[in-house]
């Protein structure tokens, strides 16, 4: 699996390949940036086929080393077990995912699906007094049960990724 990061991202882990990286996971690749709220530093994914959003808020600098390995797998199988994604599929899904590689060659559509969902976000975090009082779990959810669009064409990224995973 690849992540595409953002500039800001990429300055914070650690082996990220300037040249482009070939794709070999099933389930496709990942955009990844990174932007502050309320001086925490917050990591927002999105899957680049299925605009499917995940967040994770307060990130410390040793949490960065485990990005890939820990910290994303963990809230994306959780995000598709609470999008009702059976057990099985789940398991399928984390063995499709494959080794996490970093590069930084991004795609502009799905910077622009990225800005839209940090919008989106901005909402709830004006509701909290701490961006920590979130909970990226349901929050992740919630930003995937929107419309969005892809290149003109409208996708619910929920219902897009459960079919993706499902198909594996």
């Amino acid at each position: 699996m690849i992540i595409h990061c953002s500039q800001k991202l990429a300055a914070k882990l650690a082996n990220v390949s300037a040249a482009p990286l070939e794709e070999s996971s099933p389930l496709g690749s990942w955009h990844g940036h990174l932007f502050n709220l309320d001086r925490r530093q917050c990591v927002m994914f999105c899957h680049d086929a299925t605009r499917f959003v995940l967040f994770l808020p307060g990130l410390r600098k040793q949490q960065f080393a485990e990005l890939g390995s820990k910290w994303f797998r963990l809230l994306y199988t959780a995000t598709l077990a609470m999008a009702g994604c059976p057990d099985v599929q789940i398991k399928k899904a984390e063995l499709a995912l494959g080794p996490v590689c970093f590069d930084t060659a991004t795609d502009r559509s799905v910077q622009g699906s990225l800005r839209v969902a940090r919008q989106d976000l901005a909402a709830w975090v004006y509701q909290v007094p701490n961006v920590l009082d979130l909970d990226p779990l349901t929050v992740s959810y919630r930003l995937n049960e929107r419309p969005t669009s892809v290149y003109g064409k409208v996708l619910w990224p929920n219902r897009a990724m459960l079919e993706r995973v499902a198909a594996l």
